[in-house]
């Protein structure tokens, strides 16, 4: 694993939760990746065309730290308001969408993990915003199976970030003192509810701050229930 990067699930700071979650509002489409430990969020605005990936302080993604990182390594390229990820042969090491390698082009999904060298990058499409915020089908069918407590402790899990666009979700003491459970039931009911919304793969606090935005931004809860 080439220096200053890094492969895998890693732990957010407050601050950089709160970066994340200011990206997930925003709406736009963003990639998030880490390189010498900081993490680095860039949106992709269709207007731009072409996003480079690349080891040249001039990339639009640079990640000279990585050593198995071409030069000019990947491309991502908006087409009919889908980005895809190009590498038509030019890197040396090839680029990889949830681990299967990319010849040529390739659509991305919210979610999608894209590695190139040993630096691994995650796109995000954030729902989007059409008069109210577009409910996904997970997230439909996440909301038909919630349980009485579960909806309980979504909403005191996003209650802190819907008060305050500065703040992070509440930590698990603070949303058991809110639904009278202990701290261990409350762990309980976040495993299950990461599972039903496909966030179990991500690190522990991108976990939450994921489940807030896909709450907060589908629609799930009312205002009127916080």
């Amino acid at each position: 694993m080439g220096a200053g990067t890094h492969r895998g699930p890693v732990a957010s700071s407050p601050k950089e939760l709160q970066q994340i979650l200011a990206a997930e509002r925003s709406r736009a489409p963003f990639l998030q990746w880490r390189s010498g430990g900081e993490l680095h969020i860039l949106a992709l605005d269709p207007k731009r065309g072409r996003i480079t990936i690349g080891r040249t302080e001039d990339a639009d993604v640079p990640l000279a730290l990585d050593p198995e990182v071409s030069r000019t390594h990947a491309v991502l390229e908006c087409l009919g308001g889908e980005w895809t990820l190009i590498d038509d042969g030019i890197s040396k090491n090839g680029s990889f969408v949830n681990a299967t390698r990319v010849l040529g082009r390739q659509r991305l999904g919210d979610g999608d993990r894209l590695c190139v060298g040993s630096t691994e990058l995650l796109y995000h499409r954030p729902a989007e915003v059409h008069g109210e915020a577009t409910q996904t089908a997970s997230e439909s069918a996440a909301a038909k199976t919630l349980s009485p407590m579960q909806r309980r402790v979504l909403i005191a899990l996003c209650r802190p970030v819907h008060d305050s666009e500065g703040a992070i979700p509440a930590t698990n003491r603070e949303i058991a003192g809110e639904v009278f459970l202990s701290v261990d039931a409350v762990k309980a009911h976040l495993r299950v509810l990461f599972e039903r919304f496909g966030l179990s793969e991500l690190a522990q606090n991108e976990k939450r701050t994921r489940l807030v935005a896909s709450v907060l931004g589908s629609g799930l809860i009312s205002p009127r229930e916080f």
